[in-house]
C-alpha cells in the first residue's frame, strides 16, 4: 500500500519499489512506473497500484481418482504480474487517493483464477489415474500438468500474469484409506522386524550353544587332566611305595647282615672268652691242686672275707677265743 500525505489540499504519494503506480489526470497518463513519488490533487487524480513482486499462492482442493477414491492435493503456485498496464486494464487495481487502499480485491480475483485453473488440470489428470499410481507418481504428474496448463492458459496471459513455479506439496487420500494402505506396509515391516528378531534370537541361541559346548569341552578336558593327575599321583605313590619297600628291604638286609656279623662276633668273642676262662680255670685248678689244705683254707677265708658284707662290730666270746688259741698252740702236724 502506498504512503499518502496531505498538505494544503494536495496529496503526496510514495510507493515501494515492488509496486507499479499509474497516475491518470483528466484521462491522461501522468506517472507510470514502480517506486514513484509525486504530488497530486485528489479531485483530478486516478491512481492504480499494481504489485510486481513474486507472490506465493497456497491452495488445497479435493479430487477423485479413477477408482473413485477421494484425495487431497496441496500445492503452491508462485506468480507475478509481468505486465502491470495490462493487469490494471483487466483488473481493478485502483486505490483511494486519500488513503491509498485498494477499492476492490484484485489479488483475490487472481488467486481464484489461479486456483480454479490449477484445480481443473489436477482433476483432469487424477480422474484417469488409480489411487495406487496417484500416490506413487501423482505428485510429479500433477505438478507437470498444472505447470503446463497454467502456462497455456490464455486468460492469464491476457491479464498480464506470469507463473514462475508450481510445487505440489502433498497428495493424500482420506484418513481411513490411508490407514488401510499403510496396513500392508506396516505388516511387512512388522514381519521384517519379527524375522530380524527371530534371526537375532537364533544367533543368540547358536552362540549360547557354542558357549555351552565350549564349557562342556573345557569340563571334559579338565576331567581328563584330573584323571591323568590321579593316575600320575597313583603311579607316583606306587613307585614311592616300591622304592620305600626296596629301601626297607635293603635296610633290613643290611640290618640282618649286621646282626649276623654282630652275633658271629659275639659268639666268637664268647667262645674266646670261654676258652680263656676255661684255660684260666684249668690253670687255677692246677695251681690249687699243688697247694696244701691250710693254704686253701686261708684262700677260702680270704675270698669269703672279700665277699662278706660289711661288719660294723665283732664280738669274740671266750669259747671262740679258747678254741682259736688252742688251735694256734698246736703243732703243724696237728693242724692238718
Amino acid at each position: 500500500m502506498a504512503d499518502i500525505i496531505r498538505r494544503f489540499g494536495w496529496r503526496h504519494l510514495r510507493s515501494a519499489p515492488t509496486a507499479h503506480v499509474r497516475h491518470h489526470r483528466r484521462g491522461r497518463l501522468v506517472h507510470d512506473g514502480p517506486g514513484l513519488s509525486f504530488w497530486y490533487r485528489a479531485l483530478t487524480a486516478a491512481l492504480c497500484e499494481v504489485p510486481v513482486d513474486d507472490r506465493e499462492l497456497a491452495m488445497a482442493f479435493h479430487a477423485r481418482t479413477s477408482d473413485f477414491q477421494d484425495v487431497t492435493v496441496q500445492a503452491t503456485v508462485t506468480y507475478r504480474i509481468g505486465d502491470p498496464a495490462t493487469a490494471a486494464a483487466r483488473l481493478d487495481f485502483s486505490i483511494d487517493p486519500d488513503t491509498g487502499v485498494w477499492r476492490s480485491a484484485p489479488l483475490e480475483q487472481i488467486s481464484t483464477l489461479l486456483t480454479e485453473t490449477a484445480q481443473q488440470h489436477a482433476l483432469d489428470v487424477l480422474a484417469r489415474t488409480p489411487l495406487a499410481a496417484a500416490l506413487v507418481d501423482g505428485v510429479a504428474s500433477v505438478r507437470g500438468r498444472i505447470a503446463e496448463g497454467l502456462a497455456a492458459e490464455p486468460r492469464l496471459e491476457a491479464t498480464g500474469i506470469a507463473v514462475v513455479a508450481v510445487r505440489v506439496v502433498a497428495l493424500r487420500p482420506e484418513p481411513e484409506v490411508e490407514r488401510a494402505l499403510r496396513t500392508p506396509a506396516r505388516e511387512q515391516i512388522q514381519q521384517e522386524a519379527d524375522r530380524a528378531t527371530y534371526e537375532r534370537r537364533a544367533v543368540a541361541v547358536e552362540r549360547e550353544r557354542t558357549i555351552a559346548e565350549n564349557e562342556l569341552a573345557s569340563k571334559i578336558e579338565l576331567a581328563r587332566r584330573e584323571e591323568q593327575l590321579v593316575e600320575q599321583r597313583g603311579t607316583n605313590a606306587r613307585r614311592e611305595a616300591e622304592e620305600s619297600a626296596a629301601a626297607d628291604g635293603v635296610r633290613a638286609e643290611a640290618e640282618a647282615a649286621r646282626t649276623v656279623r654282630l652275633a658271629k662276633a659275639e659268639a666268637e668273642a664268647a667262645r674266646e672268652v670261654g676258652e680263656a676262662r676255661a684255660q684260666a680255670q684249668a690253670a687255677w685248678l692246677r695251681v690249687h691242686a699243688d697247694v696244701d689244705v691250710a693254704t686253701l683254707h686261708a684262700l677260702t677265708a680270704t675270698r669269703l672275707a672279700e665277699n662278706l658284707p660289711r661288719i660294723e662290730s665283732l664280738t669274740v666270746t671266750p669259747d671262740v677265743l679258747t678254741g682259736l688259741l688252742a688251735r694256734l698252740g698246736r703243732p703243724d702236724g696237728d693242724r692238718g
